[in-house]
């Protein structure tokens, strides 16, 4: 038997969730700017490319659209305090890099660079979108992958709205 229920209560059924950070490049500000989120996805190993869904009003999706190109990074549990910052903060008003913590090593095919630290980056070229109500799927062929190889935990969202690392 299932029992209605609010949207909203439904999807927090679907914690723990990965978190992950999308990264642009802000050519009128010269500097990267960075978005927190939840909904990242593998979309094809071949040719390999990732989506990632980003709040239509949100700076970082006026950004994706101008460069078309973003670094998707999924990071790791030392980072969670700037991914919460970045989560909370707009870029518009905002130089993400000297307030949130984050290091960053240049990109080999895009402007947005890498988050240093990181378990996992890609590098990605946008080829498609896709409207989805108020946000837009982002699909970005991944043209780099890069792994730390220290191989740290990774955060997840709890039902909570707290971030926790998981052991693979």
């Amino acid at each position: 038997m299932m029992q209605e229920a609010p949207y909203s209560a439904a999807m927090k059924r679907k914690c723990p969730e990965a978190i992950a950070v999308a990264v642009t490049w802000d050519a009128r500000n010269r500097r990267p700017d960075f978005i927190a989120l939840g909904w990242a996805m593998c979309a094809s190993h071949e040719p390999p490319m990732v989506a990632i869904a980003v709040g239509n009003a949100r700076y970082s999706h006026e950004l994706i659209r101008a460069t078309r190109a973003f670094t998707l990074a999924f990071p790791s549990e030392a980072q969670a305090d700037a991914v919460l910052f970045c989560g909370t903060r707009t870029g518009r008003d905002t130089d993400k890099l000297k307030a949130s913590g984050f290091a960053v090593l240049p990109a080999k095919h895009i402007d947005a660079p890498l988050i240093e630290g990181a378990c996992a980056n890609f590098e990605c070229r946008l080829v498609s979108e896709l409207p989805a109500g108020d946000h837009t799927v982002f699909l970005g062929e991944v043209l780099e992958s890069y792994l730390n190889p220290s191989d740290p935990m990774r955060i997840y969202t709890m039902r909570d709205g707290t971030f926790r690392a998981l052991a693979s």
